[in-house]
């Protein structure tokens, strides 16, 4: 029961697969919509010391005109400037210090054996002096108070009551000890001595730094500051047309923005703008599904190459949302390029730059100086995409990076020269999140490999990786099959060299001829070119299990390639190098020798399917050509050329190339090829006049 129920699945999944695009789609524009800031978007695009274009504008409501940041950091400034630290008055310093004053004079009087009749009076007068040092207060003092001097004003609160203070009119530790220095008398020298450093180690500062309470005051400083400067009254006009924008009118612009934008979040209608953003999303998004049906029918109907396009869009567009809600110093800081890169290497040029234009179109809506921002995505993407033609070595991405970080830097000062008109005022602190931006283009790369894994995708890095022949399954092959390996490297190099010629992706074609006689690990013995004796083991079969031998290491070799998880797309060169062709040397040993038997062709012929593409197409070829060639007796320029036609005259007769997209000009110059290697592989000299 539950294998039918699992057939049912596969079975609806294929009846509705062409249904689901479409749900991921709404999907996308949802999910999108559903984040994206619902304020109506102000209309005017403005730029300081750039002529206003449009029409005169006049204030519909009046509105304060707000500060430039610089200002407000002025005024910032000037306020902290004027808040004191607060220093309490702590009495249970005294309490202690004195009690312990107290009773440690006692011991060291007794102790000094100084004489009795003295001591009352001496500690009486010590006492008071240092209880009237404590009450006038002890400061420790600060180094960060300390900015235009030693000293430096306070504010002293005591018993809730605050006054302004300058610490000249406390006592330090130091200026105390020498309070008590000349202020203190006694006609015995040592007693004085012996006084003092008692007095010295119960001095402690007493007037207490209360950071809280002073940054608390200072918090309460700047949040009442007023972050603007006149207004603008109803019906007073903000700006003529064709006048220069200057500072003033650019200020007076940007409070316009920001008052009208307020204004919009409690008048506007919400439902409206979420209506207008699917509109435009899914417009977006619609254009991108016809693009891929027109252009790339095989993305359009591969559910899972398409849910990755949309993963991308979204999660860019949701970053951006991210963005802009935590008020980020700029947008420039996300990664816009990683998209163009991302999608180039995993697809191609067409699909990459169609995208990315599709990404900043929607994210234009909602950044501030859209044009501009436009212009700096767009060419950074270009170049992105143009400096990636191939990613085979790792140091492309950096090399890439180093481009559009070339990019992002002449738009940058081509914007600025055009705004400012002087190299003098360029604010060069605006570059720095560009830089940011071109570093986190580099996460491309691991996320090229995590979208391999989970989407199916095999990218060029994938197939490089493959066709190293130190990979392990590789020399594996190497060590059980050596001549089915040799053959495998016969093979990349003839196919390699065809699809490069009449054009293809030659890195998954030499991919797929490495792999595509994988499965003959498991019985080598079988197949003529890793035998070394004259004796074969098919000799003791029947010619239909010699036969299914055979045909097993194409099943065999889906599964060792499965096991080993390579791509699905390497995996196709091994289902479809032999076609539903039949093995003919059994089948027509068979006829020979049992003519009265019936005979069931399927055991002789290989499952298929036939090629479908030019890069299966063409190893099929190889491979025929290549095996059929170690045959030759006298491998010299005619018998090559024979054998080649043959083979692939053959393969036509036998419909084999049916689903491939090989033209009849294709199989020429594929002949041709195939014919020149092969004669310089058997060292045959060339008759050049016989190939022009």
């Amino acid at each position: 029961m539950a294998k039918i129920r699992k057939n049912s699945r596969k079975v609806l999944y294929r009846k509705y697969s062409s249904n689901i695009k479409y749900i991921m789609m709404v999907a996308c524009v949802f999910i999108i919509t559903l984040y994206l800031p619902k304020q109506p978007r102000f209309r005017y695009e403005f730029e300081k010391n750039k002529a206003w274009l449009n029409k005169d504008l006049v204030s519909p409501f009046s509105f304060a005109i707000l500060k430039t940041n610089p200002q407000v950091a002025s005024d910032k400034k000037d306020a902290l400037n004027h808040v004191l630290p607060i220093y309490k008055y702590d009495d249970e310093v005294f309490k202690g210090q004195g009690e312990a004053f107290l009773n440690e004079f006692d011991v060291k009087w007794k102790s000094n054996a100084f004489p009795e009749n003295e001591k009352e009076a001496a500690k009486k007068t010590t006492y008071n002096m240092l209880q009237a040092v404590y009450k006038k207060g002890i400061i420790g003092l600060s180094a960060k108070h300390q900015k235009d001097g030693k000293h430096y004003d306070f504010t002293f609160l005591r018993d809730h009551i605050s006054q302004r203070v300058n610490s000249q009119d406390v006592y330090t530790t130091e200026s105390a000890l020498d309070y008590f220095k000349s202020n203190f008398r006694s006609a015995r020298p040592a007693i004085k001595d012996a006084i003092l450093d008692l007095i010295e180690s119960h001095l402690k500062p007493n007037l207490v730094f209360d950071e809280a309470l002073t940054l608390t005051v200072e918090k309460n400083t700047v949040n009442s500051l007023s972050t603007t400067k006149g207004m603008v009254q109803k019906g007073e006009l903000i700006v003529a047309k064709g006048s220069i924008i200057d500072d003033d009118v650019y200020q007076k612009l940007l409070s316009y923005k920001e008052a009208y934008e307020a204004q919009t979040k409690t008048i506007g209608d919400n439902r409206l703008v979420y209506l207008g953003q699917v509109l435009l999303v899914g417009f977006i998004i619609s254009l991108l599904m016809v693009f891929l049906h027109l252009f790339r029918k095989d993305i359009f109907a591969d559910n899972r190459q398409l849910s990755l396009i949309l993963l991308v869009i979204t999660s860019m567009l949701l970053a951006l949302t991210w963005a802009i809600k935590l008020n980020i110093s700029s947008l420039y800081y996300i990664p816009f390029c990683i998209v163009p890169i991302i999608i180039r290497i995993l697809f191609d040029t067409r699909l990459a730059l169609n995208l990315h234009l599709l990404v900043i179109l929607i994210a234009g809506f909602f950044v501030p100086n859209s044009f501009e921002f436009v212009f700096y995505q767009t060419t950074a993407g270009m170049v992105a995409i143009y400096s990636i033609k191939n990613l085979v070595k790792r140091e492309q991405l950096l090399i890439s990076a180093s481009f559009i970080l070339g990019a992002y830097f002449v738009s940058f000062v081509g914007i600025a020269l055009l705004r400012e008109g002087s190299f003098a005022q360029i604010e060069w602190a605006n570059f720095l999140p560009f830089v940011f931006s071109v570093l986190l283009s580099l996460l491309a790369y691991p996320l090229i490999y995590a979208f391999e894994r989970v989407f199916g995708i095999t990218s060029d890095v994938a197939l490089i990786e493959l066709t190293n022949t130190n990979n392990k399954l590789l020399r594996e092959l190497a060590f059980k099959a050596p001549g089915t390996f040799q053959h495998s490297l016969q093979v990349a190099n003839l196919a390699e060299a065809a699809i490069f010629k009449i054009g293809g992706n030659a890195l998954l074609v030499r991919a797929g001829a490495l792999y595509h006689d994988i499965g003959k690990m498991e019985n080598p013995q079988y197949f003529i070119e890793n035998q070394n004796t004259a004796t074969s083991p098919h000799d003791k079969l029947p010619y239909e299990q010699s036969a299914q031998i055979i045909i097993k290491h194409v099943h065999k070799g889906i599964e060792i390639t499965r096991k080993n998880r390579l791509p699905e797309s390497v995996i196709d060169f091994i289902r479809t190098h032999h076609g539903n062709t039949r093995v003919d040397y059994f089948y027509q040993s068979f006829l020979k020798n049992s003519p009265e038997k019936f005979v069931d062709e399927n055991i002789f012929r290989y499952p298929g399917p036939i090629p479908f593409s030019k890069e299966t197409g063409v190893l099929m070829l190889a491979d025929s050509v290549e095996a059929a060639s170690r045959s030759l007796k006298n491998p010299d320029a005619q018998n090559i050329n024979d054998l080649v036609e043959r083979i692939i005259n053959y393969k036509l007769e036998q419909n084999q190339l049916d689903d491939c997209d090989l033209t009849l000009k294709d199989l020429e110059t594929i002949k041709l090829i195939f014919k020149t290697m092969l004669m310089s592989i058997y060292h045959v000299r060339i008759d050049y006049s016989q190939t022009v």
